[in-house]
């Protein structure tokens, strides 16, 4: 008698023959009280070890299915997570949206303009706007105003806005936007002022991860949900430190710049305190989005790492708010290193 062993994927497996005076000598043996023949013992063995063998397999079949199931589900998460090279194309590009990441509010997209493509116009929507230029000068007009943007200034601009930017030589400028309910009042943010203000450039952090914070769309400005800014460690340094997260309230980006080559950093993102569910390096014009979790990161020594950050409240205006945060346990000693940024 043949037993044909098909897996639920259909294909059949091994096949174990047993004869029909091997089965008969099994219930002679019962019947007699007697000990099973030798040929009985010998297929017994064969079928055991066969079932031994396949259950095994078919074990390690179901584990190898599971994790790849499970490392594709995570790649998944973390392709809506790490946007490579934001930076590489010359006009108005949006990388980041709620429809293609793991944000529910916040968006982030690049300006570049040069000779080549000298302006770029859009609509808001409903979204509230944030630019900040990164390089060059630019002119950002909405309505009938017009204002000129040098290194690190920005601009809030409120929603149901025509916006139009442009430069007579070329610039870089990070756009950041949100959905919101309510219309706030346009704000020009001068980096010559804030950079003098105490509680919006600040230094932070203590041996191995000081840095300077400097907050452009922060408490100086009226808005729904955003805030932006932008952190430079000292060389081969930590920021976000100690970890921290603030998912009940605030999603995040980072996007990396002023980081040329060869520097890089490292950027974590994490629930598991043991063991941080994404690790990954970031070099000048990557975006890591952190919808929850701690989210420190190191520079590599004899470079620093620097940042824009970008926040977007889940309650507009009532979780607008920078520096509420829980420090990861373990962690907790001290403060967060953020508290000059909420005083008022």
């Amino acid at each position: 008698m043949q037993f044909d062993c098909v897996r639920a994927d259909g294909v059949c497996g091994q096949s174990i023959e047993l004869s029909v005076s091997t089965e008969l000598a099994q219930v002679e043996g019962q019947a007699l009280g007697r000990k099973s023949s030798p040929v009985l013992c010998k297929a017994s063995e064969k079928l055991g070890d066969w079932i031994k063998s396949f259950a095994s397999s078919q074990a390690a079949e179901r584990n190898a299915a599971k994790e790849d199931f499970m490392s594709t589900q995570t790649q998944v998460a973390f392709e809506r997570m790490i946007f490579r090279k934001t930076n590489a194309r010359t006009g108005r590009h949006v990388c980041v949206t709620p429809q293609n990441s793991t944000m529910r509010h916040l968006a982030y997209g690049r300006i570049i303009l040069n000779s080549s493509m000298p302006a770029v116009s859009f609509s808001a929507g409903v979204q509230e706007t944030a630019l900040i230029c990164l390089s060059g000068r630019a002119f950002a007009k909405t309505g009938a105003r017009e204002f000129e943007l040098g290194q690190y200034d920005a601009i809030y601009i409120p929603r149901d806005s025509a916006i139009e930017v442009s430069t007579k030589t070329e610039t870089d400028i990070a756009e950041f936007s949100s959905d919101v309910e309510g219309k706030y009042p346009l704000k020009v943010v001068r980096y010559a002022e804030t950079s003098q203000d105490p509680g919006l450039k600040f230094s932070t952090g203590g041996p191995g991860s000081s840095r300077q914070l400097n907050m452009l769309i922060a408490k100086n400005v009226e808005a729904g949900r955003l805030v932006a800014g932008f952190t430079h460690s000292d060389p081969g340094n930590w920021t976000s430190w100690p970890p921290h997260e603030h998912a009940k309230m605030l999603e995040e980006i980072y996007v990396y710049f002023d980081m040329p080559e060869p520097a890089y950093g490292i950027q974590l993102v994490y629930n598991n305190m043991e063991y941080p569910e994404l690790v990954t390096v970031v070099r000048e014009g990557d975006a890591v989005l952190m919808p929850s979790g701690y989210h420190p990161n190191v520079s590599v020594p004899g470079h620093r790492i620097a940042f824009l950050w970008a926040m977007a409240a889940h309650r507009e205006l009532e979780d607008r708010q920078f520096g509420v945060v829980n420090i990861q346990p373990g962690f907790d000693r001290g403060g967060s290193g953020l508290e000059t940024g909420r005083k008022q």
